[in-house]
């Protein structure tokens, strides 16, 4: 047995297993059974730590935040624009890191307060850039639902770096719709070059924001 599998069982652990199962079953493949199995435990004995899936998703979720922030430090001299671009840029690197990142991400609970740390920073940033505090929570959290949304539907066509799925070639969308000319031609703008597609739409975002609340 290795040391691995001797080593105490503790939350932790159960999650760092079930983020290494989750690429190769994805989030629909992702059981108590098999996170058990790769322990060399009882699928019981999981339920000392998490008392259902969506327990030990929260979890998971959080383990990615940590993973996301671990050694990294938010610049005090950064204007506004300057984190949000940082922080849903490198949100969505850490969720490209897994197969089905964003859907484990999306509605989880973080189970501590490791995430209170940048967004109690974060929000005294906005607000001293002229955001009242309602603003601030807005503002953030719009782009963040954007990030989450766009990398839910990256994930949908590319579930992980180099990969594809079946269905999704331009080229054959483009003839089925041959009577929609803008909406065939409109294919190979959704579905390529999603790095360009991200940066766009966050510059968006940012805009939208800067509009909305006339805060320069």
């Amino acid at each position: 047995m290795s040391t691995e599998r001797r080593a105490p069982l503790d939350r932790k652990r159960v999650a760092d297993t079930a983020l290494r199962l989750l690429d190769e079953a994805g989030l629909d493949g992702l059981t108590l059974r098999a996170i058990a199995r790769e322990l060399d435990v009882k699928a019981p004995a999981l339920y000392w730590h998490f008392k259902d899936k969506q327990a030990l998703l929260d979890e998971m979720a959080t383990e990615m935040y940590r993973r996301m922030v671990a050694g990294t430090a938010l610049d005090p001299a950064d204007s506004w624009q300057d984190r949000l671009r940082k922080a849903n840029h490198g949100l969505r690197a850490a969720l490209l890191a897994y197969r089905d990142g964003a859907k484990v991400f999306s509605g989880s609970r973080f189970t501590g307060a490791d995430h209170a740390v940048q967004m109690e920073e974060t929000l005294r940033l906005f607000m001293a850039a002229g955001f009242t505090f309602a603003d601030a929570v807005r503002a953030s959290s719009t782009a963040y639902s954007y990030t989450i949304g766009f990398v839910t539907e990256e994930q949908g066509v590319h579930p992980r770096p180099g990969e594809r799925r079946e269905g999704f070639d331009v080229a054959e969308r483009a003839r089925m719709l041959a009577d929609y000319p803008l909406s065939a031609k409109a294919g190979a703008e959704i579905f390529a070059d999603y790095d360009r597609q991200f940066g766009e739409g966050l510059e968006i975002v940012v805009a939208g924001i800067t509009a909305r609340y006339g805060v320069r």
